[in-house]
């Protein structure tokens, strides 16, 4: 049997999963990430543990399976930074997470003296902290001696996939693929190409960089396994495909650490007015592909926060019950902004809130209402959508709340298993919900792209074949019910963004 062995190394943890050429997930293994958090909004990871773990759990995965292993695909959290020294291998400082808004003043800095649209205008990003380059600077700025290494062409930058790359082929190759170059404020998504006048403007030594290529293809040589790594992808990237949501209009929503909602635009980089980004897609060759996306900072790691902040919960699989213990969220609205708000808000300054607490306020009410905060927080992702991408004839506006209404929205991550939420994101979005039988769909993508790489598939026409649905939630609620929902989230939103 040919397998493939998908690497997927996330903001919570890192897995492996074996998947068979019919897309049949064969085993699995995983390793929590510890979180540091040295000062407030600053989140870092140890790229040693990050790659200690996943090489752990290759091993396990695929000793668990007794199949021969054809290639190797990798997908990651995307624009967290790793910073190494190129003789050692040895990260110079922890990584620093997507997540970290220890940069927040430099974007605003950068912001007021107007050179956001230009940046916007080749990356297709925002000038946030969310993404890479600003971390980068950071980090050649306070690591003593750093920029000077750098200059003299001694370390090496890279997204997680990077640092993966580096690692499993003993230091031979240094590369990514354009997905998760596009997320870094460096890569020009019209060109395809690292740019000179961002690399200026943000500071960074071209040497740093690593070579951009295609999601599929042939990377390297996994010494240790002694396969290709032939598919590499950003992980939002990776779950399109694996959603074979490879048409333009077609979407997906999936329900991680945080929530990341793409259309699929072809190879047309639409701009968006709606706060949304522009971004590549995972691509087969060196035709770009591109999509819209919404990005979601907190989304299931509200239901760590109920686990481990507020002891509501005792496992992340015991939300649902809780919740479902209440017939509604009693008025409670949560706006879990513990990072920021990224779209369509991009406000690193907000913070969480809860607002509507009674008396009666109980541990459910809070439980059910941080769910629906995430379907809250991707409705109004897709609503932007909606505007950016309204005349397209797979789009109609729902006049009574200006949801976008696809045909389908289809799902996946972890927090998609949870029944309740699927059914209250259908409820707000009016159309069906589409959760597909592999819902780690994040793994799958990046094991596709591995088999394309690999020649194990023909082409990307194999790929549909393999996606299977296991359950579609159709809406309940009544579209005026739906507005005014809606309508309570944009208050609570709008409350947050006053304080």
């Amino acid at each position: 049997m040919e397998a493939l062995l998908a690497l997927d190394q996330g903001t919570s943890s890192s897995r492996a999963m074996v998947f068979g050429r019919d897309g049949r997930l064969l085993a699995v293994a995983q390793r929590e990430l510890t979180q540091h958090f040295p000062q407030p909004g600053w989140v870092e990871h140890d790229a040693n543990e990050i790659w200690e773990g996943q090489i752990a759990c290759a091993r396990e995965a695929v000793a668990k399976t007794g199949v021969k292993v054809a290639a190797i695909g990798i997908t990651n959290q995307r624009e967290t930074v790793v910073l190494w020294d190129r003789k050692t291998g040895e990260p110079i400082h922890k990584a620093l997470v997507w997540q970290d808004r220890r940069t927040a003043a430099f974007c605003e800095d950068l912001k007021r003296q107007g050179l956001e649209p230009r940046v916007r205008e080749l990356t297709g990003l925002v000038l946030d902290p969310y993404f890479s380059a600003t971390k980068l600077r950071w980090l050649l700025d306070q690591v003593p001696g750093a920029r000077a290494r750098a200059e003299r062409g001694e370390l090496a930058f890279g997204t997680v996939d990077s640092w993966l790359l580096w690692k499993l082929t003993g230091g031979k190759v240094h590369a990514t693929d354009a997905s998760n170059a596009s997320r870094t404020l460096l890569f020009d998504i019209h060109r395809g190409d690292w740019s000179e006048e961002l690399l200026s403007l943000f500071g960074i030594p071209r040497a740093l960089l690593p070579e951009v290529r295609p999601s599929a293809g042939m990377y390297g040589q996994a010494a240790e396994f002694g396969v290709p790594i032939s598919g590499i992808a950003g992980d939002q990237q990776a779950a399109l495909f694996g959603q074979a949501a490879l048409q333009p209009g077609q979407a997906k929503n999936t329900y991680g650490t945080g929530c990341f909602l793409l259309m699929h635009t072809g190879t047309q980089a639409r701009t968006s007015t709606q706060g949304l980004l522009t971004t590549r897609a995972a691509q087969l060759d060196a035709t770009p592909q591109y999509a819209l996306e919404g990005s979601v900072f907190v989304g299931g790691a509200v239901v760590q926060w109920l686990r481990d902040g507020l002891h509501a919960i005792g496992a992340s699989s015991e939300v649902q019950a809780l919740a479902l213990s209440v017939p509604d969220a009693g008025g409670v609205m949560f706006v879990p902004a513990f990072a920021g708000l990224g779209a369509p808000y991009w406000r690193a300054d907000a913070r969480g809130a809860l607002l509507g607490l009674t008396r009666g306020t109980t541990q459910a009410h809070i439980a059910r209402a941080a769910l629906e905060s995430i379907a809250f927080q991707s409705a109004a992702v897709l609503s932007a959508m909606n505007a950016d991408v309204g005349a397209a004839e797979r789009l109609t506006a729902l006049p009574s709340s200006g949801v976008a209404q696809l045909k389908e929205l289809r799902v996946d991550g972890g927090a998609s298993a949870n029944d309740l939420l699927m059914q209250f994101q259908a409820d707000l979005l009016g159309i069906p919900v589409l959760r597909p039988k592999v819902i780690e769909t994040t793994a799958l993508g990046a094991a596709l792209l591995a088999g394309i790489g690999a020649g194990v598939y023909a082409s990307a026409d194999e790929i549909g074949a393999i996606w299977q649905l296991d359950r579609a939630f159709e809406p309940c609620m009544s579209r005026d019910e739906a507005a005014a929902r809606l309508a309570q989230w944009d208050k609570a939103v709008r409350q947050v963004l006053a304080a």
